[in-house]
């Protein structure tokens, strides 16, 4: 194994930018971050690899200015390996890819049976990869040798693995599949900032009434921000469990805060203060949040028997048929179909023809060889749903 540096310096990095530009074929790229030490979601290495130019490390928060990198590679394809989850990192830094290709999608619409990256190169490769690092803080300064050469193996044969993997979708007649889903992966916009985005605490559930609702807003808030502002991880400071806690014991002052056990991280004590004063905003603000938040989601399929007998059939009578398809396409039922559009259709149906389940699935995001595969066999399985409800059909077990 060669020994690998990471790349921090201008002269080198426009060095290595004019290596790449003379190179040929597709590049692949991927990004580490620190997930689970830091607050942000930047990268904290970036890794490229390209035929006739080789492996190189840069070092971001030192860089700066990637523009010329994405001048020297971006006019060609990139390949990923779970491109949803390096590409907001990237776009941070400006990095932009024409277009992709991403083995681990490819891997599910194969019906691979390990879709991680280690066995996919095994399988296509033969090559066995020892995957040591993957939840290391990678803002650590210097980066050890076995991190680096960690990181290089992510791009290092993902080139040769995309070749066999383009071969063998096109044996398996499912090249425009994949560009259409690489192709939404591409463009799929963010997710919008949630209204409430402290509802995502964990085993919220337990709290009961909208003023403990209210504390566990604001010492949710005061995690947030203060995390944000030293930059690490919340549940770091203070994990969920631990706030969860302090909600439910409802102590009566800083000291009762300080003496519970259950509040624990380690940025329970040393901003003691900090979380008291969030806990008295919540017990004494007027703007008290909703116990209940609407939804336009459908409610959970197994609450529908009761609550909407005839979605809950549809429901039961399309579902394998869209798994039964799936399995015949040696694909994931999910990667065939999203099953929140499934049970969205089934809950709320247009008309029961292809052309109106095809404009819903449309509306909700459903890709056009999804539609086109699955469309007429849910209109169908509506129609015979509907005819069992109505004693003209036995129903689907």
């Amino acid at each position: 194994m060669p020994e690998y540096s990471v790349i921090d310096d201008h002269a080198e990095f426009e060095e290595a930018c004019r290596a790449l530009t003379d190179a040929h074929g597709p590049v692949a790229v991927d990004v580490e971050r620190a997930s689970g030490f830091r607050y942000s979601q930047r990268a904290y290495l970036v890794q490229v690899f390209r035929e006739g130019a080789g492996v190189f490390l840069f070092d971001p928060p030192a860089l700066g200015d990637f523009m010329p990198l994405q001048a020297a590679i971006g006019d060609v394809e990139w390949v990923f390996h779970a491109a949803s989850q390096d590409l907001p990192s990237l776009r941070e830094l400006g990095l932009e890819p024409p277009s992709i290709f991403d083995t681990e999608l490819a891997s599910r619409l194969l019906g691979c049976d390990g879709v991680g990256l280690a066995a996919v190169v095994e399988r296509t490769l033969g090559i066995t990869l020892a995957k040591a690092h993957s939840a290391a803080d990678w803002s650590t300064r210097p980066l050890p040798q076995s991190w680096l050469e960690y990181g290089a193996l992510d791009v290092l044969h993902l080139i040769r693995v995309r070749d066999i993997l383009a071969e063998q979708l096109a044996e398996a007649g499912k090249t425009e599949i994949a560009a259409q889903e690489f192709h939404a992966t591409l463009t799929k916009p963010p997710k919008p900032p949630r209204a409430e985005p402290w509802r995502r605490l964990s085993g919220l559930h337990k709290v009961r009434g909208a003023r403990q609702l209210a504390v566990a807003r604001e010492l949710w808030t005061a995690r947030e921000e203060y995390a944000k502002e030293v930059d690490v991880s919340p549940g770091r400071l203070v994990p969920d469990r631990a706030l969860l806690a302090a909600v439910l014991a409802a102590p009566a002052s800083k000291s009762a805060l300080a003496g519970l056990k259950e509040f624990t991280g380690r940025a329970s004590r040393t901003q003691l203060d900090r979380w008291w004063d969030a806990i008295e905003r919540g017990r004494r603000t007027e703007e008290l949040p909703r116990e209940r938040v609407p939804s336009d989601a459908p409610p959970p399929a197994r609450s529908w028997a009761d609550r909407n007998p005839e979605a809950d059939l549809r429901l039961k009578t399309a579902r394998p048929v869209v798994e039964a398809l799936a399995t015949k396409l040696h694909m994931p039922t999910e990667n065939l179909l999203t099953p929140d559009h499934l049970r969205r259709v089934a809950w709320q149906p247009p008309a029961f023809t292809a052309d109106a389940i095809g404009s819903a699935l449309e509306s909700l995001g459903a890709r056009p060889w999804q539609i086109a595969r699955t469309a007429q066999k849910i209109a169908d399985a509506f129609v015979e749903a509907h005819q069992a409800a109505s004693g003209e059909i036995p129903a689907a077990s």
